[in-house]
């Protein structure tokens, strides 16, 4: 397996691999499984893993802290843990739940730090001096490498990092905003930010000016960019996430992207996926792709769609800004 592209950030101790696993789709049920997909992750050349507090209430977290005791892994990984999604009738972004949350995990993982903490949510409610304060505490003793903020706008990030700056703190590393080639027509959840789409371009040149990185979210679209949904069968996904990415994504302008990227992928011998995600790397920002991968299958794809490299008359193609590749 050839090497995979890295980056580095700084609080964060390892560099990391452009494409990061995501844990919503290991096996907590079945330990065997579980193991045996994160040490496929490890044998693909991936060392990042992101988890969520509220995936698998806590299930995700879990199996990966044992994982890690199991392998004695914990120093050649980067951890990204997310916190202070909304829950039980109520906002989480606080230093009160910030503080429980991030040790809660710590326990959960059986890690003295996490590389990364990323706040899964904003509260636009809450200032961003006790956020960023708090933040930092956490950097100063050691249980956080470096921070972000999943689904924060460009504005509120400026906001903490000037106040970052001018109080002589670290601000946010990153961001995890939506980032595909598919256009986004609603948003599959509360409070969720995408930079995808024509309308969202001035939220992408802003990240490139600033050279964030970018850990983005649901680069298949919702399994949309996978060709299993059609301009004809869209009545037929009945399941919930089926629904939801039929009424997030099925545009005809999107359908028409699929088209060329299952074009564009019989002719380089790869599969729609792996164009949909070469797309996003390959797209001029400093983006790192959080994958979903299920099994082996997925995750040798994956892993081999992020050294797949695409021209940019390819990807002008890909998104519709010209007719042809001629």
């Amino acid at each position: 397996m050839p090497t995979l592209k890295t980056g580095s950030i700084p609080g964060v101790r390892l560099p990391i691999t452009r494409i990061v696993q995501g844990s919503i789709q290991i096996n907590t049920d079945d330990e065997a499984i579980g193991f045996g997909q994160l040490d496929t992750m490890v044998e693909v050349g991936i060392n990042a893993i992101d988890s969520a507090y509220i995936y698998g209430g806590g299930a995700q977290d879990r199996i990966i802290g044992r994982w890690m005791q199991a392998r004695g892994n914990r120093d050649h990984l980067v951890v990204i843990a997310k916190g202070c999604h909304p829950g039980d009738g109520r906002n989480r972004v606080t230093p009160y739940d910030i503080g429980t949350q991030l040790h809660d995990i710590l326990v959960r993982m059986k890690t003295d730090y996490v590389d990364m903490f990323v706040l899964h949510r904003d509260d636009v409610n809450v200032p961003v001096e006790p956020i960023v304060d708090t933040l930092n505490q956490y950097v100063r003793e050691g249980k956080i490498g470096a921070f972000g903020g999943s689904n924060w706008t460009t504005s509120r990030l400026e906001e903490a990092n000037a106040y970052a700056a001018a109080s002589g703190q670290v601000g946010f590393a990153c961001s995890s905003p939506n980032f595909s080639l598919a256009r986004q027509l609603k948003e599959p959840w509360d409070d969720c930010v995408t930079i995808s789409g024509p309308e969202n371009a001035a939220s992408r040149d802003w990240y490139a000016a600033q050279n964030t990185p970018l850990f983005t979210w649901s680069s298949m679209a919702g399994g949309f960019m996978s060709g299993r949904i059609t301009r004809t069968n869209t009545a037929d996904f009945t399941d919930y996430f089926g629904k939801l990415a039929v009424e997030c994504y099925a545009s005809e302008d999107n359908f028409q992207r699929v088209d060329r990227a299952g074009e564009l992928a019989a002719a380089k011998g790869l599969t729609m996926p792996q164009i949909a995600l070469a797309y996003v790397l390959n797209y001029p920002l400093n983006i790192y792709a959080l994958v979903g991968s299920a099994n082996a299958d997925e995750m040798t794809a994956n892993a081999a769609a992020s050294l797949v490299e695409l021209t940019p008359a390819e990807m002008d193609y890909l998104d519709l800004k010209v007719d042809s590749l001629a």
